[in-house]
């Protein structure tokens, strides 16, 4: 067996940065939305969501950063284009929302993929005893999880 300088498989380092770029272009499409909603949010809400929704962007920035990090511990290669993130995400770009309820759903939707993605990676990164990966994607599921559930009771 051929391994990598942190000792896992490379086969299997290799199907878990394939992956975790799949989780990259998927964030970075979310974090492009969130700094949308951030900008272009409307109406009675404005001032919690303009706020929340930093919150969000601001955290999602960080975690494109440690999965890109992520990928390059495994000796893999982030994506790193635009042209990358649209042609891999399943998360969809949110165009021109304005309205708080639209807005807030967009999140929800985004949430539920991307924790469906993290979910499909601690697999494989337990199959592949990388305890790293493992580690973070607990922590981004376990995070995630709350501020879907507070998003989806905001909604009522």
């Amino acid at each position: 067996m051929s391994t990598t300088l942190v000792g896992l498989d490379k086969e299997k380092t290799i199907e878990l940065a394939n992956n975790l770029n799949v989780l990259l272009a998927n964030f970075q499409v979310y974090y492009q939305n969130l700094r949308g909603l951030h900008w272009n949010i409307k109406g009675k809400n404005f001032f919690e969501l303009h706020v929340k929704f930093e919150e969000l962007y601001t955290d999602s920035q960080e975690k494109v950063d440690m999965i890109a990090e992520r990928i390059l511990t495994l000796q893999g290669q982030p994506l790193h284009t635009f042209q990358d993130y649209i042609e891999t995400s399943s998360v969809a770009v949110a165009k021109g929302i304005t309205k708080d309820e639209e807005a807030v759903k967009v999140i929800v939707s985004s949430l539920s993929a991307l924790i469906k993605i993290e979910r499909e990676i601690l697999n494989l990164s337990d199959e592949a005893d990388d305890e790293g990966t493992n580690a973070m994607m607990s922590d981004f599921i376990s995070e995630q999880e709350k501020t879907l559930w507070m998003m989806n009771a905001w909604l009522g």
